[in-house]
């Protein structure tokens, strides 16, 4: 279902996937830097997350700018959570590369508002961008150390911007409940050698899948 989202005097191109049964939860989908909400990993887990009885909602936002691409995905957040069409109990925000900044920055904004209701469940990072290729001695690891719900990285073993012992580092020291998958020798892009990319989706697909289950088990219990 596409749907266009107010954002200030614009709007934001978006796609419900939409499970046969009334979801309880849902997931906010996006793109890394370059690309758009069509970008095939994207698709590929928004139509397997709907598959299995989790409605998702990706979108695309162009802007290179973090704070613009946080300012988005409030919007995105807020639509979702008036929305007459889907009454959920919970969502989780999920993005690809600078999509997952957005998304961190965007739950520890939230959750140091005062009005935090808990509708926000918690965040999967596919290949979160952890420093620029190369310089590994400025990470972007503010929001990550402030968020307190349940956090899933997915990484490639080899991500150019995500040094392996480097993430480690960095998830050890943040206070919320966290997982890290990591590809076995995935690049950023998630490419791997001698692998397709169907095969790849397919693992983080069930990855991000059985722990968006997990957490979402937890909170009933």
């Amino acid at each position: 279902v596409k749907v266009k989202i107010p954002f200030g005097n614009k709007y934001l191109d978006a796609i419900f996937s939409v499970p046969k049964k009334k979801p309880t939860y849902g997931v906010i989908l996006t793109h890394g830097a370059g690309g758009d909400m069509n970008f095939p990993h994207l698709v590929s887990l928004a139509a397997y997350l709907a598959s299995h009885g989790i409605l998702c909602l990706r979108f695309t936002c162009k802007g290179l700018n973090v704070a613009y691409r946080t300012k988005a995905f409030k919007a995105v957040v807020e639509y979702l959570k008036l929305s007459d069409d889907y009454k959920l109990s919970g969502v989780f925000l999920a993005g690809r590369s600078m999509g997952s900044r957005a998304a961190a920055s965007v739950i520890r904004q939230l959750s140091q508002d005062d009005d935090d209701d808990g509708f926000i469940q918690g965040l999967v990072c596919l290949s979160y961008p952890l420093h620029r290729p190369k310089l590994q001695s400025k990470l972007r690891d503010e929001d990550l150390l402030l968020i307190s719900c349940p956090v899933l990285f997915v990484s490639g073993s080899a991500d150019e911007m995500c040094d392996k012992q480097l993430l480690e580092g960095v998830v050890s020291k943040m206070k919320a409940p966290k997982k890290i998958h990591w590809i076995d020798k995935a690049n950023h892009g998630m490419a791997v050698k001698g692998r397709t990319a169907d095969d790849v989706m397919e693992e983080v697909n069930t990855q991000v899948f059985s722990w968006l289950r997990e957490n979402v088990q937890l909170q009933h219990k």
